[in-house]
């Protein structure tokens, strides 16, 4: 048998995307779209300024613990807060207030860009 017609062209290959992702990409729990994680803001669990459970943002993605994603939008935030999702990402036993999160996206409304959370699309 001829050894050239088992040979397979890596041109050929079928990949799941034709640009690659710029880093890491994770998936929002607000609108359950895949991003990539420089465009998502991250949230710990932590604790609040009186020492009670909260979810804190983390910007710089540095702080320690297990993470959850979302859009740095309000439409992602409420999607998040009504699925009780990032209590459940971070699989976190107990309620973990949002405010400190609430409070973060409501400092940073106007620097982020618009995210549509039903198409996963960006406005301009």
């Amino acid at each position: 048998m001829n050894q050239g017609l088992h040979r397979l062209e890596w041109g050929s290959v079928a990949t799941t995307s034709d640009t690659l992702a710029p880093g890491p990409v994770r998936t929002c729990v607000g609108c359950r779209t895949r991003a990539a994680a420089s465009e998502l803001l991250r949230m710990v669990a932590g604790s609040d300024a009186e020492g009670r459970p909260a979810l804190v943002p983390d910007p710089d993605r540095r702080a320690p613990g297990r993470g959850a994603h979302i859009h740095p939008t309000q439409e992602c935030w409420e999607l998040a807060v009504r699925r009780r999702a990032p209590s459940r990402a971070l699989r976190s036993g107990e309620h973990l207030s949002g405010a400190p999160v609430q409070e973060h996206l409501t400092a940073h409304q106007s620097e982020s860009p618009q995210h549509r959370p039903e198409t996963g699309a960006r406005s301009s």
